[in-house]
């Protein structure tokens, strides 16, 4: 079973273990309790385990929203603060690690302290517990050539994975992941795919160049894509041109429909305070639009000019670019699920290399005369500290080996070995006007997450793991460097997650085999990488050349150059990764290796972690993604990722919450910021923008859970800035 469900050991309660998802947490009772196996049936909604315990209350060890609905399903209440009469009752209690949800007979009351939600019953009675993972998986695999217009029928079904056509489905657990792609002879689709009537057509070119970049719209629509000679999404008696440039209008017709659905849904089983409709300029019907069926609902929806509302749309989190060939086609559904946009550029600008160790604005920082880079080379790197490109920079990775201060201190090796990546060939992408940017396709893209196949099929692995607790293993092969290896203790600092944490220095190369064959969830590595491999105490290990076992999930290396080395380890079985393009000083480094693990250790994924170090250093930008970028190594105390800005406002405080998509709470998850007197909602991936809060208000919010705030244009921790 992928869930457990345990008796507390030292309190009265229950642990909750999804091991699919790598998660675990607490809730407890006012008895102890000997959880007893019950029917999945109990439970108004579909869950993986029940059980039923006897118990007078309830508590979780967090905020939460209680949901209160009838034996039909009928939503009687929705609230922090509530209290209900005798009588049969389905709970929905979220956030939580896991779906969960009650059911009893009894009347109750919902409180909240600063950090718990409590369900009191009026007696002791009976209560049904479900938990539902919220891992998705794909419902088979459609086999299908390759050509274009074969490719049109495959993508053609992704839709089918939708739980719902309704409004409904822009809620990330009634999308379900799309069906997996596979090239063959024959078109082939198992019996249980089934795409749903939706009354939606895309007509688009038979070229990669134009189908591609629909592929999301296919699957939220479950729309049928069909060739033609001029782009268009077709419903009953309305026609909306994608014309001229396909990529961008299929990103705003994503954007828009979704938005819309957001609000719309606040008509059906979800009718909350919801920021989005109470700010929208759009005259619209929600109620008849909540009624009606997806391709009048569509329709309605794209009659309202773009331009129009562009305004009050939030900024997107991803833009995936995918290269036009048919060896990306397997990929199309992970991205389609991700709810990405789509580009597919047939021309991309190549950012040659140099003989200096950087390219362009990746170029080290010159680490000064009592500094050094992380590479295990004789060469220093670039430019000044902290400098980004000038207008008119070109690819130039600079260096001068003869700059006092440039040569790496601790290492032997050989000024040849500065351009481990010379070879490489690195793509500049076209800017992204989102938060994300990944690439599906050859080469090496500078600033964008390299996404690969096989990492994106590694998020489908359901394997049960033998323990809860969650691995960490900090690896330091230099003795200068010493001082990031203290990022150990920034792992684990979480409530009601358990980590186990192990730091080793200095290893061979027979131990840095076994280290990266140990079953962990996340390495972080602290040393030096050039065209040899990684330095161990003896010799060099490539991980591009050995035959290894890698069993490392995710990871950072910290060092010079560390691409094709982090490459090799998303190849051999890690997940995903964050690796150097160039040349890396040690102090930035070793700031941006601390930002990481809070990060990590707060349950950011691989993506929004770098995004967020990156609006601290500069350095950053040298820094790129392999693999999935979606991986995590926990999940964060509120679900989402958030980080917040504020700024002084007089005696008061301007407060933007920034909400991300974070594994299953994905774009449409909905959000409230937990400060006092405010109760509007907000869809993810919306930023909830709060002007004159008091500072009783904004330190009530920072003591719930240690955020990323940005203050002053400098990143802190909530527990670092109070009291205000």
């Amino acid at each position: 079973m992928s869930i457990d469900i345990d008796p507390l050991c030292d309190a009265p309660g229950l642990t909750i273990t999804d091991h699919i998802e790598n998660t675990q947490f607490e809730l407890y009772t006012d008895r102890p309790v000997t959880p007893r196996p019950s029917p999945v049936e109990d439970h108004y909604f579909p869950v993986d385990a029940s059980v039923t315990v006897e118990t007078g209350s309830i508590e979780i060890p967090r905020i939460a929203v209680v949901e209160t609905r009838s034996s039909d399903g009928a939503l009687l209440a929705r609230g922090d603060d509530l209290t209900m009469p005798a009588g049969e009752y389905h709970l929905g209690i979220d956030p939580a690690p896991t779906k969960l949800y009650s059911h009893f007979e009894s009347g109750f009351s919902v409180t909240t302290t600063d950090r718990t939600t409590r369900i009191d019953l009026e007696t002791p009675t009976e209560v049904t517990l479900g938990f539902r993972s919220l891992h998705q998986r794909p419902a088979g695999t459609i086999t299908t050539p390759t050509d274009p217009e074969s490719l049109m029928d495959a993508i053609s079904h992704l839709g089918s994975a939708l739980q719902t056509t309704s409004p409904e489905r822009s809620f990330p657990t009634l999308r379900g992941h799309p069906p997996l792609i596979e090239p063959g002879t024959e078109f082939h689709v198992p019996d249980r795919i089934e795409r749903p009537e939706s009354g939606v057509r895309i007509v688009v070119p038979p070229s990669y160049r134009d189908v591609y970049p629909v592929v999301p719209l296919a699957y939220y629509f479950a729309a049928e894509v069909v060739p033609g000679s001029a782009a268009r999404i077709e419903g009953d008696g309305w026609v909306h041109s994608l014309e001229p440039d396909v990529e961008r209008r299929a990103a705003e017709a994503l954007r828009q429909s979704f938005h819309f659905d957001c609000i719309a849904r606040t008509e059906g089983f979800y009718p909350v305070d919801l920021h989005e409709r109470e700010t929208t300029v759009a005259d619209l019907d929600w109620a008849a639009l909540y009624e009606a069926p997806l391709a009048e609902r569509l329709g309605a929806y794209l009659e309202v000019p773009f331009e129009r509302i562009e305004p009050e749309l939030p900024r997107w989190t991803l833009t995936t670019d995918v290269r036009p060939d048919p060896n990306n086609v397997e990929a199309l559904p992970f991205v389609a699920g991700e709810l990405s946009i789509v580009r597919s550029p047939e021309t991309v600008t190549p950012a040659d290399t140099g003989p200096g160790g950087g390219i362009g604005f990746l170029r080290a920082p010159d680490p000064g005369p009592a500094e050094f880079v992380r590479g295990g080379t004789g060469v220093g790197g670039g430019s000044d500290p902290g400098s980004g490109p000038e207008p008119g920079d070109g690819p130039d990775l600079g260096g001068d080996p003869t700059r006092r201060g440039a040569g790496p201190r601790g290492a032997d090796a050989p000024g040849d070995h500065g351009a481990a990546l010379g070879s490489a060939e690195f793509v500049r992408p076209d800017p992204v006007e989102t938060v994300e940017h990944a690439w599906v396709g050859d080469g090496v893209p500078l600033d964008a997450n390299k996404a690969t196949l096989d990492a994106y099929r590694r998020r489908l692995e359901t394997g049960a793991v033998e323990q809860s607790r969650i691995s960490v293993l900090v690896v330091c092969n230099d003795e200068q460097m010493r001082e990031e290896g203290k990022v150990s203790e920034l792992y684990g600092l979480r409530d009601m997650v358990q980590f186990d944490i192990e730091v080793r220095h200095d290893l061979t190369r027979a131990e840095m085999r076994e280290a990266l064959a140990a079953d962990v969830d996340f390495l972080h590595y602290v040393g030096h990488v050039d065209d040899r491999g990684m330095q161990c105490t003896d010799d060099y290990l490539d991980l591009t050349r050995e035959d290894l076992q890698v069993s490392v999930s995710a990871f950072l290396l910290n060092a010079c150059q560390s691409y094709e080395q982090g490459e090799a380890l998303i190849h051999r079985g890690s997940r995903g990764g964050i690796v150097t393009l160039s040349d890396v000083a040690n102090s930035p480094a070793t700031k941006l290796g601390r930002i990481v693990a809070r990060l990590m250790n707060s349950g950011f994924n691989l993506r929004t972690a770098l995004h967020v170090a990156k609006r601290e250093l500069l350095t950053g930008h040298q820094y790129i993604v392999v693999g999935d970028g979606a991986t995590t190594i926990c999940q964060s105390r509120s679900g989402i990722a958030i980080v917040v800005d504020i700024e002084p406002d007089g005696s008061a405080w301007n407060f933007t919450m920034s909400a991300y998509p974070n594994g299953p709470y994905g774009v449409g998850t909905m959000y409230s910021p937990t400060i006092e007197g405010i109760s509007e909602n907000y869809a993810v991936p919306s930023d909830a923008r709060i002007g004159g809060i008091s500072s009783e208000q904004l330190t009530g919010l920072l003591q719930l859970e240690t955020l990323p705030v940005f203050y002053e244009d400098e990143l802190h921790w909530s527990d670092e800035l109070l009291p205000l």
